[in-house]
């Protein structure tokens, strides 16, 4: 089955392109079936190329997915048309009453601001704790990963003394767990982070299950609650091939010289066009979240979805 996007979303030409198959609303609606309901929170500056993302790695499932998308930043986007956001996303208020198969909560560039001068950080705060009883499972990425464990365990915020970005080598440590199912003992996934996730730190704080982690750094790459409700990832398996070398090419406009990412450049040479070796990981990882996390567990009629919280 397809995701089902609003016709006019910009994600829709985009994935045909690709040969993915995409539901329009009107067709959707013919159908007798429940697709799972999935919100959005997309924190991202570049929100049509971060739906684009997420929507590729949610479109490769056999389940029907809906997407809804969530905004709690109301001040003016440097890079995201008005007229996008106030036609497709939607203000918490008017989604609050409702019950979720699925949550995605992307990550931030806001490594290196502490968490109570973020703009819309009660908002954030707010919209975590409420998922424990209104959303079956919640995937959290990078900065909303640093954040949810901050939020749900009392973590403190940790900073690295240098930014981790490239393509990353990982090792599966989670046993049979079902969000590992397909996995090779190693992959690759691309990091672009000022957060740390100490692996001391997680089994102080939490009682998560660690089920990937980054052994060169020492560091937490992807942990899940016990019953599944709360999933982390502390790097973005939706990135393009050509994210990071945006960044990287952005922050030297900035004047930050940064340093080359990891392992990404043919040759660690930036001329040379960077490519996608992670891919497979990202569908593999999204498709075990929503088949194992979200459609295995969730009810049929949501309003039963148990206010079961962590």
């Amino acid at each position: 089955m397809p995701i089902r996007i609003p016709d006019q979303l910009p994600a829709a030409e985009v994935l045909r392109k690709e040969n993915i198959f995409v539901m329009p609303e009107t067709r959707a609606v013919s159908q007798d079936i429940r697709p799972l309901k999935v919100m959005l929170l997309n924190l991202m500056p570049k929100k049509i190329e971060t739906e684009n993302q997420i929507l590729r790695l949610l479109s490769n499932t056999p389940l029907q997915i809906d997407v809804h998308l969530l905004r709690i930043d109301h001040r003016v986007s440097k890079n995201t048309p008005k007229e996008h956001i106030d036609r497709f996303y939607r203000d918490f208020d008017k989604l609050r009453n409702d019950n979720y198969d699925g949550l995605i909560i992307t990550g931030a560039p806001l490594g290196l601001t502490p968490f109570e001068d973020v703009y819309y950080w009660e908002q954030i705060c707010e919209i975590i704790h409420w998922s424990k009883t209104h959303v079956t499972s919640t995937l959290f990425l990078c900065w909303a990963a640093q954040v949810a464990l901050h939020v749900l365990y009392g973590m403190p915020r940790i900073t690295l003394d240098h930014k981790l970005s490239g393509v990353y080598a990982h090792q599966t440590v989670g046993g049979h767990n079902p969000l590992l199912r397909g996995f090779d003992d190693s992959f690759l996934a691309p990091l672009s982070r000022n957060a740390a996730f100490p692996i001391d730190a997680i089994e102080k704080y939490t009682d998560l299950d660690i089920l990937a982690v980054h052994p060169q750094e020492g560091e937490l790459y992807l942990a899940a609650s016990q019953d599944l409700r709360q999933v982390f990832v502390t790097g973005h398996p939706e990135y393009d091939a050509s994210t990071l070398d945006n960044e990287y090419r952005r922050d030297i406009r900035a004047g930050i010289s940064p340093v080359i990412p990891y392992n990404y450049y043919p040759d660690n040479n930036p001329d040379n066009p960077p490519q996608s070796t992670w891919r497979s990981h990202g569908s593999l990882l999204y498709s075990n979240w929503l088949n194992y996390c979200v459609y295995q567990i969730t009810p049929y009629d949501l309003k039963g979805l148990p206010g079961k919280s962590i």
